[in-house]
């Protein structure tokens, strides 16, 4: 049985260890999983396999009841999707823009995927400082279609351009 995972409290040192600890005394198999610090909070989700005859109100309680989850919200549920990716979920290449901080900028790239045919597989961003001062980077894992590729990437690397942020692109 497949649940899906998820985990937002407050950032603290040993709370990956923990969560994950936690599963596997569980008998969690992790499939796909992400961790992201978020301000001064953090997000842990994950696609588990877990054996017949746990709940996923029982994996919840567990998982509530860890001192490093503490005060965060913590949901367990279903995962009705399957855990193998399509070909869409194959990650092509990695493109990173950064530079100053250009609301809208996540929205545009998007777009530019899009245009592309393109699926966006992992998005990060993060931004330091505030104000004029303030520096950006989006971190993007896609899967291109080959026929669409050099577009798209000229595109993203156009769209980049005109903001006066750089841009990097590696095939995966």
């Amino acid at each position: 049985q497949l649940f899906l995972v998820s985990v937002v409290c407050p950032d603290r040192s040993g709370l990956v260890a923990a969560i994950a600890e936690r599963l596997f005394e569980l008998g969690a198999n992790l499939g796909d999983a992400a961790f992201a610090v978020l301000g001064a909070g953090a997000e842990f989700t994950a696609v588990c396999d877990m054996p017949e005859g746990i709940s996923a109100a029982e994996v919840e309680a567990a998982l509530r009841e860890l001192p490093e989850t503490g005060g965060g919200e913590v949901s367990v549920r279903a995962f009705g999707y399957g855990d193998e990716k399509a070909d869409s979920g194959r990650i092509t290449h990695r493109i990173e823009v950064s530079g100053g901080d250009r609301p809208g900028l996540v929205a545009r790239l998007a777009e530019v995927f899009q245009q592309y045919g393109a699926n966006i597989v992992r998005l990060n961003s993060t931004r330091s400082g505030r104000g004029a001062q303030a520096a950006y980077a989006v971190r993007i894992s896609a899967h291109i279609p080959a026929e669409n590729a050099d577009s798209c990437l000229n595109t993203v690397a156009n769209t980049a351009g005109e903001l006066g942020l750089a841009c990097r692109v590696d095939a995966a």
